[in-house]
């Protein structure tokens, strides 16, 4: 199997490695090939092609290649969320998810036992399925314009119910 994919140009680098490490670690981890250019292809047999696509797209997503590795484990996931396209909403919405010196992120990681990325117009989160899907659920309250006390009172009763 042959997947072709494309990465933001300053991902790409990242993807490469220092001396191509991050490569190399993906198909030794993923049992393919990689060849970059201006795009990325992978080849080999089709389940280590998609472990790869996905690696790969979480690090193109804004994700340090150790959180990216996370997705080899058949129980974690990557969701990606599309931001408003308007700048101004964009830009606003960025800044609540983020919060002041990336505390709301932090704080939304540390309740959902999750990673999360903001790059570009997406929100991007790698964890356990339902840990995904609560992350998402709070990222989705901020980015409608919940309060954050509201929101972390939700994801506090959300974690006291499960534990």
């Amino acid at each position: 199997m042959m997947k072709n994919m494309l990465v933001p140009k300053e991902r790409l680098a990242v993807v490469i490695g220092k001396d191509g490490s991050v490569r190399k670690t993906i198909q030794k981890k993923t049992n393919t090939t990689i060849s970059i250019n201006d795009d990325v292809s992978i080849s080999g047999e089709p389940l280590g092609v998609i472990a790869a696509e996905r690696i790969i797209l979480a690090i193109g997503r804004g994700f340090s290649p150790e959180n990216a590795f996370e997705l080899l484990d058949d129980e974690s996931r990557l969701e990606i969320i599309e931001l408003p396209k308007n700048r101004k909403i964009l830009n606003r919405t960025r800044s609540r998810l983020i919060g002041t010196d990336g505390k709301i992120r932090k704080k939304i990681e540390y309740y959902t036992d999750t990673h999360i990325s903001i790059y570009g117009k997406t929100v991007s989160i790698i964890g356990k399925n339902d840990a995904v899907m609560l992350c998402r659920e709070t990222l989705e309250k901020i980015i409608s314009g919940s309060e954050y006390k509201s929101v972390f009172t939700f994801l506090v009763n959300k974690n006291d119910k499960e534990h």
